[in-house]
C-alpha cells in the first residue's frame, strides 16, 4: 500500500492535496453537522480544513500523517478533553461521528492506505500581528498553567503519545542527512552537526523529574495561538507529548525577540518558579528546537529559498552555542560563518 501522506516534489503535493480534498468530503458525511462550506487551510504534519455550519458553529478537520497511531491521535483528544474541565481553557476538543468515534478511518483512492481523520470544535480568535510584551508574558503565564495542569493529570493505562528527547532528535536529524545540500554548504553542515552532538551530550546529562519533565505542548510558538482580547487560547496540539519543560519554553521562545523573551519569562515564573541555571539548558534546547525545525522543513521544496534565506541567523545561533556565549536575553548580530574575521573553530567540541 502506498503511504497517504509521502510527497517529496510539487507535483506529488498537488496529488496529495486533490486526494485529501475527496478524503475531507466523504469524512465530513460520516459527522451529525449540517456543514456549509469547507476551506482548505495548510499541509504541515496534518491536512488541515475548515469546516463551517452556522456562523456559530465552524470545526476544524484533520488529515492525519502515518506519524501517529490511532491510540496517538485518541491520547491527544483525551489530553485536551482533560484541560479543557480541568482549567476551564478554551483549546480544542473532539468531535464524535454519527458512530460515536473521535477518530476516524476513511476510504480513498484504491493502492492508498486509508487515513485516520478527526473533527474539533473551532477555537474562536484571531492571531496577533504584531506580538506585544504583555502578550508574550500572557503566553509564558498560559504555558506554565498547562505544565501544572499535565503534572496533574492521571491519564489512562492507554495513554501514549510521543516523546521528545534525544532518541527523536536523532530520528529528526538523520532526515536533515538527506536533504541539507538544499539549503546548506558543507562548512554549514559540519556546524550543525558539532551542535547536535552537543545538544546530545548535554541533554543527557539532565535531571529528569515531575518537576522537570512531563506532558508538553511542544510546538506553541505565536503561531498556534490566538487571542479574544488579551486572552491567549493554545491551539494544535498535535505534537503534544513527553519532553522537558524548558524544552517547551524553548520552543516558543525562538521566535521571540530579547526583550519578549524577558516577558515570556517572568509571565511563567508568575505561575511556576524556575531553578537557579536554567538559562543554559533553555539555550541548549532553544537549538535543538530550532534544528528539528530545518529537519522538519527541509523536506518541503516550497520551504527552501525560507530556509536559505534564515541560515545567516540560524547559524550566528549555531556559533554562539559552541562558543558557549550566552545568547538568549542578548542581541545576536548575524556573523558570517568562517570567515576569515569570524572563523568558527568546531573540531574541539
Amino acid at each position: 500500500m502506498i503511504s497517504f501522506f509521502k510527497f517529496d516534489t510539487n507535483e506529488e503535493k498537488h496529488v496529495l492535496l486533490d486526494l485529501a480534498r475527496n478524503v475531507a468530503l466523504n469524512a465530513i458525511q460520516k459527522y451529525d453537522i449540517a456543514w456549509d462550506k469547507i476551506q482548505f487551510i495548510q499541509l504541515s504534519d496534518t491536512i488541515t480544513y475548515k469546516i463551517e455550519a452556522t456562523p456559530q458553529e465552524r470545526y476544524l478537520l484533520r488529515i492525519h500523517s502515518d506519524r501517529c497511531s490511532r491510540d496517538e491521535i485518541a491520547s491527544e483528544l483525551a489530553f485536551l478533553q482533560m484541560l479543557h474541565h480541568s482549567m476551564e481553557l478554551t483549546v480544542p476538543t473532539g468531535v464524535a461521528s454519527k458512530d460515536g468515534s473521535y477518530v476516524i478511518e476513511v476510504e480513498t483512492e484504491t493502492g492508498y492506505c486509508k487515513p485516520y481523520v478527526t473533527l474539533m470544535r473551532w477555537v474562536e480568535g484571531e492571531h496577533a500581528m504584531a506580538l506585544t510584551d504583555s502578550q508574550a508574558y500572557r503566553i509564558g503565564t498560559m504555558m506554565a498553567r498547562l505544565h501544572e495542569a499535565a503534572a496533574h493529570y492521571a491519564p489512562s493505562s492507554d495513554f501514549t503519545r510521543p516523546a521528545w528527547g534525544i532518541v527523536s532528535f536523532r530520528k529528526e536529524f538523520k532526515k536533515l542527512e538527506r536533504y541539507y545540500p538544499r539549503f546548506l554548504a558543507k562548512q554549514g553542515w559540519d556546524l550543525y552537526q558539532a551542535a547536535a552532538d552537543k545538544v546530545i551530550a548535554q541533554v543527557a546529562g539532565m535531571k529528569r523529574n515531575a518537576d522537570t519533565y512531563g506532558l508538553i505542548h511542544a510546538d506553541l510558538h505565536a503561531g498556534n495561538v490566538v487571542y479574544t482580547g488579551e486572552e491567549p487560547r493554545p491551539i494544535d496540539f498535535g505534537r503534544c507529548g513527553y519532553g522537558y519543560y524548558l524544552y517547551d519554553m524553548a520552543g516558543a521562545l525562538l521566535g521571540l525577540g530579547v526583550k519578549q523573551r524577558k516577558q515570556f519569562i517572568a509571565g511563567y515564573e508568575n505561575v511556576k518558579k524556575l531553578s537557579s541555571g536554567y538559562i543554559q539548558q533553555v539555550e541548549c534546547f532553544f537549538i535543538m528546537f530550532m534544528i528539528e525545525n530545518y529537519c522538519h522543513h527541509a523536506a518541503n521544496p516550497v520551504e527552501t529559498e525560507n530556509l536559505k534565506s534564515e541560515q545567516v541567523f540560524a547559524q550566528t545561533y549555531l556559533h554562539a552555542f559552541l562558543q558557549d556565549s550566552s545568547f538568549l536575553f542578548r542581541r545576536v548580530d548575524p556573523v558570517q560563518i568562517g570567515s576569515p574575521v569570524n572563523p568558527v573553530n568546531i573540531t574541539s567540541h
